[in-house]
């Protein structure tokens, strides 16, 4: 029996895990749940489906904060970093980190490294962010991915040797804006942009995968997880979503994994990882026709896969900016101050002017001010976009 605390457990991929254990009770064990706050009333049902007490429940909003203790009848953990103490007060044999964002995914996976249980990530702004800091602190296997690319990668390697990797390839679905040109993306709407033509997932990861960003993130958190250079890795657009990543060896090999775009494989896969729980999901049907594309991708229309190599390239504090500053602008889309081209940007912008203000990172701490710095100068450049 595995012991398992689920960080975002009311997102997408956490209500996804939380069907993966539902099904398999007999090999896992919830035994704590963090959320941001805004579905309160899921965060009482998985409680109460679990058997979970209010101190193995963490809330960061206050309210949601004192409805789900008044229905557990106690006191849930709460506070920006209420899923790091959540991890620091339970013992886990895993611990799924599927939080948005770096303010609070970083504490947690580093306080999921420290307590020594597998690390299941799918927060990879964590580890954009706290870079070299996250990886220091986990033992060799600790880290596991969800990402479902990234599953795909460290599925393929099991094809051969580490030696014997010429290149990871990660592929893109393009987005539901795959074709337009940067004049056609000036007047998309929010409700256009999370309408993805191939995953559902959650707000973010939804505008940040129509921006392009998202891939610019995982090739971050590919080159950082597998230990490559940048350079290495190639991006492909495939607009059926049925390979999710490719890795290519020195003999001219390339091994694709292949499934129907969801989450569950990786999800489940994650959870037990190395070994495979039956049936996860519906695996495809070749009896049926169908075809398989790959394109190059614009990088005119869509430069945040270029920016992002340029800031693992430069290496470290440069991702940890580029995330924040993306954290900043999506924010902004959002609110409608500014339209939806002015997201990447804005992240042009702060990247290119972070030499004063950029700093080798001596700890935690370091990647922390200087992410708050870039969120500051990214606010501003937002000020200055939608006043204009």
């Amino acid at each position: 029996m595995k012991n398992v605390i689920i960080l975002g457990s009311t997102g997408s991929i956490g209500s996804q895990a939380i069907d993966v254990i539902r099904e398999h009770r007999d090999q896992f064990n919830v035994v704590g749940i963090a959320t941001g706050g805004t579905n309160p009333e899921r965060a009482i049902e998985q409680a109460r489906e679990f058997g979970l007490s209010a101190d193995q429940v963490a809330v960061r909003d206050l309210e949601g904060a004192k409805q789900v203790s008044k229905a557990l009848d106690g006191f849930v953990i709460t506070g920006d970093t209420c899923a790091a103490a959540l991890v620091e007060s339970q013992e886990a044999d895993l611990v799924l980190n599927a939080l948005v964002g770096s303010a609070a995914g970083l504490p947690a996976t580093l306080a999921a490294l420290k307590s020594g249980a597998t690390l299941a990530l799918a927060n990879k702004e964590s580890l954009v962010a706290g870079g070299r800091f996250v990886l220091e602190a986990a033992k060799p296997g600790q880290i596991v991915p969800v990402d479902s690319e990234h599953s795909a990668m460290a599925q393929s390697m099991r094809s051969g040797d580490r030696g014997e990797v010429a290149r990871f390839v990660l592929t893109a679905s393009g987005g539901p804006f795959r074709g337009n040109s940067r004049e056609e993306l000036m007047d998309v709407t929010y409700e256009q942009a999370v309408a993805h033509p191939t995953w559902s997932m959650g707000s973010m990861n939804s505008l940040n995968s129509a921006t392009m960003v998202n891939k610019g993130l995982e090739l971050i958190e590919a080159s950082l997880l597998f230990d490559v250079e940048p350079d290495n890795i190639d991006v492909t657009v495939h607009p059926q979503s049925i390979v999710h990543s490719m890795v290519t060896f020195t003999d001219g090999a390339t091994i694709a994994q292949a499934s129907p775009p969801s989450m569950m494989l990786p999800i489940s896969h994650a959870l037990n990882w190395p070994n495979r729980i039956p049936d996860a999901q519906p695996a495809l049907d070749f009896s049926q026709a169908f075809e398989w594309t790959f394109e190059p991708l614009d990088e005119e229309a869509f430069p945040a896969v270029k920016l992002a190599r340029q800031a693992a390239e430069k290496g470290e504090p440069y991702p940890a900016i580029y995330n924040a500053a993306n954290e900043v602008a999506v924010d902004a889309f959002v609110a409608g101050r500014i339209k939806f081209p002015y997201i990447v940007d804005i992240i042009t912008e702060v990247l290119n002017g972070a030499g004063d203000f950029a700093e080798a990172p001596a700890d935690v701490n370091a990647v922390l001010r200087t992410e708050s710095r870039a969120r500051e100068r990214a606010q501003a450049v937002v000020e200055r976009i939608a006043s204009a």
